[in-house]
């Protein structure tokens, strides 16, 4: 018997189009039809007929059985077993409701069939974490920078006793002569006789012992993190305390960030900060100059300036190694930021290591269409004295785009307007197709064979 049902073969004749790296226009003028009708039949608005399916056949030597073989079926079988998943149980979907959805509509089915797999892989996820917490206990780092990020990094207390206390310091003549008053001695020592350590509190004899090779902006940190840790460790404690943490870890790390939190209110004051970043126009380098800190110490707090009524510019701060690691992670800024795998290589963050101490801007616009100012440079620790070895950091400031033209980097410039570098969270959220420096492809895209046709991207995608 013959059959005689119309043959609707869309999608796959735009994969094969794509495949071949042909356009609508070149692949009508092969198979001597028009553009339009090209589009209808990658469409399902028109039946492939028998001379035009032999015409496909000839002209790019394709096999006519796999070519004929219907995608219909196919999808229609793929949307039969999705919507036998329980969460459908009470919708009432005829068979033939289905085969029609997969014969007619191929890109909504696509769209059910990704968005489901997108669903499993996030129900997986939950499942994976067992009981509530499981994931926080198993991530430390994971769970102390959500805790910061709650807080947006702000601690008003913090700040407000860091100030007052500053001020204490002051008038002493420094933090090593307030410590002195305290009955505390400060001495700088060489390395080999503090065994290892760049910072050690001799309780003994009561005695602050410092590294003699870090540098000035290192040291009056060492020496605000000791007060952190003993003037206003009841301060801390009140904050942690207050918290449940799933482990003793991520509650020793938020410990520790919450101490350098209060060395750098100490070292750099809330209102007296605020005030030179607006007239400097957050000019990190002048503003380290002016505070005696180093580049990252001053970047660092430029994310802490959230006091009502004295809000600073909202930033997000990174810090990563040549590797891509990430070591030291703010968020705001509404920056998003994969918890998993590898950045965007096209963000300047990673590319600074080419321009050592160079001051790298970059305009970032993300797949939905949110701009960012980014502000990029590299930061050494380590050294000090021969032998001992240079740990090359790059850090990054990013803002939302509208708030660039506050800034020095950002003056006169139109963020609406200015070109931006297209990036993505990272290669496996981020659906752009034509991204040369894709690492991986992005979750629930098809990956097009390069049977006819290899394009400059690393992968080529299906239609979305």
């Amino acid at each position: 018997m013959v059959d005689n049902r119309p043959l609707y073969l869309g999608p796959r004749i735009k994969r094969l189009r794509r495949e071949l790296g042909l356009t609508q226009q070149a692949m009508a003028e092969d198979l001597e039809i028009s553009p339009s009708y090209v589009a209808l039949l990658e469409r399902n608005q028109r039946p492939l007929t028998a001379p035009l399916l032999l015409r496909l056949a000839r002209t790019y030597k394709l096999d006519m059985e796999d070519l004929a073989a219907e995608d219909g079926e196919d999808y229609a079988q793929r949307i039969g077993e999705v919507l036998r998943d329980p969460i459908f149980a009470d919708i009432d979907l005829p068979a033939l409701e289905i085969a029609d959805l997969a014969t007619n509509f191929p890109g909504v089915s696509e769209a059910l069939l990704r968005l489901h797999g997108a669903y499993l892989r996030e129900q997986q996820a939950l499942a994976e974490q067992r009981v509530p917490g499981a994931e926080e206990a198993a991530d430390p780092v994971a769970e102390a920078r959500r805790f910061v990020a709650r807080q947006r990094n702000h601690f008003p207390e913090l700040d407000a006793r860091a100030e007052a206390l500053a001020g204490e310091i002051a008038e002493a003549g420094g933090t090593a002569e307030f410590l002195r008053k305290r009955g505390l001695r400060v001495r700088f020592l060489p390395p080999e006789v503090l065994v290892d350590s760049i910072r050690r509190y001799d309780r003994h004899n009561e005695q602050l012992l410092i590294d003699d090779t870090l540098s000035a902006e290192s040291r009056a940190y060492q020496l605000a993190i000791h007060v952190a840790y003993t003037v206003m460790r009841a301060d801390i404690s009140r904050i942690v305390r207050a918290e449940t943490f799933a482990s003793q870890t991520a509650a020793t790390l938020v410990r520790r960030a919450l101490g350098g939190y209060v060395a750098a209110a100490l070292l750099m004051p809330y209102d007296r900060f605020a005030r030179a970043a607006e007239s400097r126009r957050y000019d990190v380098e002048a503003l380290s100059r002016l505070f005696g800190t180093s580049f990252e110490q001053t970047a660092h707090r430029l994310t802490t300036l959230g006091r009502p009524g004295q809000e600073g510019v909202p930033f997000f701060f990174i810090r990563v190694d040549e590797a891509g690691n990430v070591s030291k992670r703010l968020d705001g800024a509404g920056f998003p930021f994969a918890a998993h795998g590898g950045g965007c290589p096209l963000w300047s963050v990673h590319s600074v290591f080419r321009t050592p101490g160079e001051v790298v801007t970059q305009w970032l616009e993300l797949p939905g269409g949110e701009r960012f100012f980014s502000i990029a440079r590299t930061v050494t620790a380590g050294g000090g004295r021969a032998g001992q070895p240079r740990i090359h950091r790059a850090i990054a400031l990013a803002c939302a785009a509208e708030h660039a033209p506050q800034l020095v980097y950002g003056a006169g410039l139109d963020p609406r307007s200015v070109a931006a570098t297209p990036i993505g969270v990272t290669c496996r959220l981020c659906h752009r197709a034509a991204c040369p420096a894709r690492a991986a492809p992005p979750i629930g895209r098809e990956i097009l064979p390069d049977d006819y046709r290899r394009a400059a991207e690393p992968f080529t995608l299906g239609e979305s």
